[in-house]
């Protein structure tokens, strides 16, 4: 993967996807391009949302080094930054000049409907894909439980719910390494 790859490919990422970048990015980095499986992408993506900023800007700053370095990195952030800022700085010209209009407020709400569609798409898409285990899934829906229903804090949830995950996924790797089977063989 070259720098310019990574920078054109990102900028793809960054234009399609104003207002829900990750679908496209997924798209891109494990689909069209094949950068990374969907696992990798998973997995960076998952430690992309507990780092602190934006989860695909994160995301996109590791791909960037893991091909090239800092200079990778630099790449890839440019190409995704470079579209949504010169769109977000005229939909904030126009907002400032029609913002106060009903129809924008409406037209606002719909774009927000959308944005969190894409979203739960694309979870269920690489949900699928994982072939994760059951202790995974539970312990997904324990996260959104928490989260969406109980209005626990982000951070509090990764608090609560990571070590015991990470406990039952190391357990899992020693008895896989030792040839025995994990929870009762399921998969």
């Amino acid at each position: 993967v070259r720098r310019r790859d990574l920078f054109l490919g990102f900028l793809k990422a960054g234009l399609c996807g104003f207002g829900g970048v990750a679908p496209w990015a997924r798209l891109i980095v494990v689909e069209e391009r094949k950068w990374l499986t969907e696992r990798e992408y998973a997995t960076m993506l998952g430690l992309g949302q507990v780092l602190p900023g934006p989860n695909v800007i994160n995301l996109c700053i590791m791909i960037g080094d893991r091909f090239h370095g800092v200079s990778g990195a630099l790449a890839a952030l440019s190409g995704l930054m470079a579209a949504p800022l010169v769109i977000l700085v005229g939909l904030g010209w126009l907002y400032d000049r029609y913002g106060a209009l009903p129809v924008v407020a409406e037209a606002l709400t719909g774009v927000a409907a959308v944005a969190a569609g894409l979203v739960i798409g694309t979870a269920l898409k690489m949900a699928l894909r994982l072939d994760l285990k059951m202790t995974q899934v539970l312990f997904g829906l324990a996260a959104f439980v928490l989260v969406a229903f109980f209005k626990v804090s982000l951070i509090v949830a990764v608090l609560v719910l990571a070590p015991p995950s990470i406990a039952l996924a190391y357990r899992d790797l020693v008895l896989e390494a030792r040839g025995r089977p994990t929870e009762g063989g399921d998969a």
